[in-house]
């Protein structure tokens, strides 16, 4: 548990952390106690070696409703630009550990750009992704404008951000959003099951893995096949890389060097 009264919950399954928003009446809207608590929790599991994945999960009505439009009110442009909620979103986008999002029903706003911050998304057939802050006067203020183009594309996210749409899971899957769909009623299995593969597999390959999968929208072609090399030499130079080369022509399964 994330502790009593809290607006998370957090469960262990091996080398696979559940975190849960659990805030249904404020619909998991991302309050300054949710990301307080949310932020340190991630960094802890993040450090956390035994942990070699991590689901975020919401509820079945909601995943994240967005920001605590009550508590904008009462920030200055200031606080918004350079204070906590800030920092908190600057932690969850430099996770190191593979992350999971398990979404169903609305997933708004920054809730929307939360599971952007995550390596997959696992969405029940009845999600509804949208990014409708314009309708507020504002515009999406956690990576929302920058992530959702790199997911989606130009067009489509130039149509959500600036007349509201909401995009089902068939079209966030058909446009890049959305990794797998899940069965009625199975998106959190589903997601635990995509998790459990992750952190199956060794986890310095697979962090160094997604960080050269993320450097393919920061940087040229050139510059990010130099980030790929150097990625490859990493990995070949581990013991784990040396194992598994050679239970493959051993006809055996490997014994990563975490399950020591």
């Amino acid at each position: 548990m994330a502790g009593e009264g809290s607006p998370l919950r957090l469960e262990r399954d091996g080398a696979v952390a559940l975190v849960t928003l659990d805030d249904p009446a404020r619909r998991n809207a991302l309050t300054d106690e949710l990301l307080g608590e949310l932020a340190p929790l991630l960094a802890r599991l993040d450090d956390d070696g035994a942990v070699r994945c991590i689901v975020i999960a919401g509820a079945d009505k909601v995943f994240a409703s967005g920001a605590d439009v009550r508590a904008l009110l009462e920030r200055t442009p200031h606080e918004l630009y350079d204070g906590d909620r800030a920092r908190h979103w600057e932690a969850l986008r430099t996770l190191r550990t593979p992350t999971v999002a398990a979404v169903s029903g609305y997933c708004l706003g920054g809730g929307c750009e939360l599971a952007m911050t995550c390596d997959l998304v696992v969405a029940a057939p009845s999600v509804r992704f949208g990014l409708p802050e314009t309708q507020l006067g504002l515009i999406p203020g956690a990576g929302g404008t920058q992530l959702l183009p790199r997911a989606i594309g130009r067009a489509l996210a130039m149509d959500m951000i600036l007349t509201g749409r909401l995009l089902d899971a068939a079209e966030a899957e058909r446009a890049g959003l959305v990794s797998r769909i899940a069965p009625e009623g199975e998106w959190r299995a589903l997601a635990l099951e995509v998790a459990q593969t992750i952190a199956g597999r060794p986890a310095t390959a697979q962090r160094l893995a997604r960080e050269a999968v993320a450097t393919a929208h920061e940087v040229g072609l050139r510059a990010g096949i130099g980030v790929e090399r150097r990625a490859f030499a990493l990995a070949f130079g581990h013991a784990d890389a040396r194992e598994g080369l050679t239970a493959f022509l051993e006809k055996r399964r490997p014994r990563w060097e975490q399950d020591d």
